[in-house]
């Protein structure tokens, strides 16, 4: 049985004008001002075509970054991370067709959904502390969402902690590592460094490393 948190009653997505913490509003207040053409709001979760019900894999991000995501209004969508995530999907049966990072690509995830922890772009990619904690109350819901739900997958440690505490357990018994597999909250979750630029390129996360990952989790869904 899941966590008893993730019988909070609240929506899974944010208004686009969400004002619950009043630094990520305005930063975004901003960028609508400097860049109306740009999606400059919560960024949804990415779902299949199938439905919430087809959904047993949920990915989980950090936030959108600023010219990826906040400004195509897709997860992963706009900047490197995205190739490297959904390239890797779609090599494992988990999205289909062509990833152009364009919101109109065609894309289509398959029996996977993909959100991130912290719904609105912060400023230099770093979400405060109580940022992280307010945008849980859209994370609990959007894993409830999901009654065919097996796993997630957290990437990165900040993504990791916050699923954790959505699921009800606790950060210090369930720490973060990458290739991480632990129960929480009546589910499995999978942890991986994040796909950014800055740990590909610094070799913090390989290919190799991220495939591996994705391995597990595709035999663990065939299980």
């Amino acid at each position: 049985m899941r966590a008893a948190a993730l019988s909070v009653a609240a929506s899974p997505e944010p208004d686009r004008d969400c004002p619950l913490c009043p630094r990520l509003h305005d930063f975004i207040a901003t960028w609508r001002e400097r860049e109306p053409g740009w999606f400059n709001a919560p960024v949804p979760t990415f779902m299949p075509p199938e439905g919430e019900d087809s959904v047993k894999l949920l990915i989980v991000g950090l936030a959108p970054g600023l010219r990826g995501a906040n400004r195509t209004g897709r997860p992963f969508t706009g900047d490197y991370a995205g190739d490297m995530l959904y390239g890797t999907l779609i090599a494992h049966g988990l999205a289909r067709g062509e990833f152009k990072a364009r919101p109109d690509d065609g894309l289509e995830l398959v029996g996977t959904a993909i959100t991130n922890a912290v719904r609105c772009v912060p400023p230099e990619n770093k979400p405060a502390g109580e940022e992280i904690a307010t945008c849980r109350r859209f994370l609990v819901p959007t894993i409830a969402r999901f009654p065919n739900l097996r796993a997630v997958l957290a990437l990165g440690s900040i993504a990791h902690q916050s699923t954790v505490r959505a699921l009800g357990g606790r950060v210090a018994a369930l720490p973060f590592r990458h290739g991480g597999r632990q129960e929480a909250g009546g589910i499995t979750l999978f942890s991986s460094y994040h796909c950014s630029r800055y740990n590909t390129n610094t070799g913090v996360l390989t290919e190799a490393m991220f495939v591996n990952v994705f391995r597990e989790i595709e035999a663990f869904l065939r299980g």
